[in-house]
């Protein structure tokens, strides 16, 4: 019996040798054998199997089967992590044969939750995600049942090969068994989400995130980014106390990084670059947050000509203060990532921002301005030199933050001041920018600079409508406005002809409406130019008319456009019906005796 003991001691020794080479030496295989520890724990994983297979004569059936299927998973593992998919789904077949009958009861369940997600991967790096599925949910329905019927810690797999004395505590049995259930769910979240099941994915990375925590089983970084992506599904069903707390969880988390050795850092974790990428990643996240929410207040209070509607907004404050009494406590009780170490740093990130709907200036300005520090940040990584799709889509966001803000503020002047400053962000990066390769942001930009110039155009003239007479500043200034709102439409319009300087006959289907747009806002910016000219006036008219004409033409030549325009189109068709008879007016008053 001695020399039985101290062979078996010497077979467990084999077993751990392998899995630490695997686990732990492999790190440091080199670039050029990126395998190496790999093969050599196989080799030992194989010797171990032998050694089994001579002891089956007098051993214990089942005992020996547990172990060679723990055996045969790690084999399993062992080959897909060299890319020997068939290999290793042999080998994880063979495990799950093995458990099969046994699959309920503690020594056992645990490794064949693993051998099924094991299996679920393998399935989802062949693009099966269907398989995967079928694998992932099996292994997930197991642990419900043992849960239900058992519940007792179960045994790690690794403790088939360790002496009595070696044997896990329950606490960390429980912790094992739990975090190979969390990577069911986690890979169950990515399923879902291959197979467009957003509600479910949402749900199973929600989950994930929570157990993460519970069971300190997460790399700080990673962790962070996955809830503030999360955030994005909550933001799109206006849900934005539980998108704020994804957003604070993950500041809060990603400020452990770099400064909370766990057991499980990775290299990448400590490095500078990649964390301040990450981090910047993050701030994008709270950009799109506070933009969504001033975005959605602003849907709630503007009238039909995209003002702010005063009656509504009283109304809706009445009904927040009314609801305010009531919710605070249903919701509060559904609050997410719940460990009591990070609760109370989580509730101070959350406070910094509101997550209900911003109803006056000064409310939509404390969104804004938090934001805009966001924005700061983000730029922080994301720069012109390196970066420029990003760059430019941040400021794109920043210009965004100004003209939402612009639809609370009241007072015109400082209204035009806000689209100022968008231009002046705008207008540079849009001069450094070679349209070649970046054709789309290039439209973009002067379709929004363009806006810009118009909408700043039409606040200067309701200025200007309420003064006495109009002065020859502002005169100017609405003359302007207006060349520089043409002159990126026009620039806008130019971006659609084809390498002969011709435009489109039929327009594609993602330009119609901003074109469309961009030649009706041009038959009006001619129509607002003010000039004592007569003849130029005349020749403004005319080109208004074109322009006009041009949406009702096209209108009727493709019938299908008309609903990408509705709005537009009404007021061209009457505005071809009143210009020629203002013409004549003009002309007769320019003429008189002829």
């Amino acid at each position: 019996a001695a020399a039985a003991g101290s062979s078996w001691a010497a077979v467990c020794e084999k077993f751990r040798t392998a899995r630490t080479l695997s686990a732990v030496e492999s790190r440091k295989d080199p670039e050029t054998e990126p395998y190496r520890s790999k093969y050599s724990a196989r080799a030992l994983l194989q010797e171990v199997k032998q050694q089994l297979s001579a002891a089956e004569e007098g051993g214990e059936a089942r005992l020996l089967a547990v172990r060679r299927a723990v055996l045969e998973y790690e084999l399993g593992v062992n080959h897909t992590d060299t890319e020997e998919l068939s290999a290793g789904e042999e080998h994880l077949q063979r495990c799950t044969q093995l458990l099969e009958p046994h699959r309920l009861s503690p020594d056992c369940v645990s490794l064949y939750i693993q051998a099924q997600n094991n299996l679920g991967i393998l399935w989802s790096e062949r693009d099966e995600i269907k398989t995967a599925q079928t694998y992932l949910e099996s292994a997930e329905a197991l642990y419900n049942q043992y849960m239900k019927e058992d519940g007792n810690p179960p045994l790690d797999p690794s403790e088939h090969f360790m002496a009595e004395e070696e044997k896990l505590t329950d606490q960390e049995r429980s912790k094992r068994f739990e975090k190979a259930y969390t990577h069911t769910l986690y890979y169950l979240a990515q399923v879902y989400q291959h197979l467009e099941m957003i509600e479910k994915a949402a749900q199973y990375c929600h989950t994930t995130l929570k157990r993460q925590l519970e069971y300190c089983g997460y790399y700080p970084v990673e962790w962070a980014l996955n809830a503030a992506t999360l955030s994005q599904y909550y933001l799109s069903k206006q849900c934005f106390m539980e998108a704020r707390h994804c957003l604070a969880a993950a500041s809060v988390i990603f400020s452990q990084a770099g400064q909370v050795p766990s057991a499980e850092d990775n290299e990448a974790e400590q490095d500078q670059q990649y964390l301040c990428q990450r981090k910047a990643e993050i701030a994008r996240f709270w950009i799109k947050y506070c933009l969504n929410l001033l975005q959605s207040a602003r849907k709630l209070l503007e009238d039909n000509i995209g003002e702010l509607d005063p009656d509504r907004q009283l109304e809706l404050k009445a009904q927040r203060k009314k609801e305010e009494d009531e919710k605070e406590e249903g919701r509060k009780k559904a609050v997410l990532f719940g460990t009591s170490d990070i609760c109370d740093s989580v509730l101070a990130m959350e406070e910094k921002v509101s997550s209900v709907y911003p109803l006056d200036f000064q409310e939509a300005r404390e969104i804004f301005l938090v934001g805009q520090n966001y924005v700061q940040e983000a730029k922080e990584f994301f720069q012109v030199d390196g970066y420029v799709s990003d760059h430019i889509e941040i400021v794109q966001d920043h210009s965004a933050l100004f003209k939402v803000l612009a639809f609370f503020e009241e007072d015109y002047e400082r209204r035009c001041k806000m689209h100022k400053r968008r231009i002046d962000m705008l207008e540079p990066i849009y001069a450094d920018l070679n349209p070649q390769y970046y054709l789309l942001i290039s439209r973009q930009l002067q379709f929004e600079l363009a806006n810009t110039f118009y909408e700043m155009m039409d606040l200067k003239v309701a200025i200007g409508n309420r003064l006495e007479e109009l002065d020859s500043h502002t005169i100017k200034k609405i003359n302007s406005l207006a060349q520089l709102a043409i002159k990126y439409y026009e620039l806008f319009l130019d971006s659609l002809r084809n390498p002969d300087k011709v435009f489109p006959e039929e327009l594609g289907e993602d330009v119609l409406r901003p074109a469309m747009v961009a030649k009706f806002h041009i038959a009006r910016l001619y129509g607002k130019l003010i000039t004592s000219d007569h003849k130029k006036q005349l020749e403004n008219m005319q080109t208004s008319l074109e322009y006009y004409m041009f949406l009702v033409d096209y209108c009727e030549k493709y019938p299908y456009a008309v609903r990408a325009i509705e709005t537009e189109l009404e007021l061209s068709k009457e505005m071809v019906g009143l210009l020629p008879a203002r013409m004549e007016r003009l002309r007769a008053k320019m003429y008189p005796f002829i």
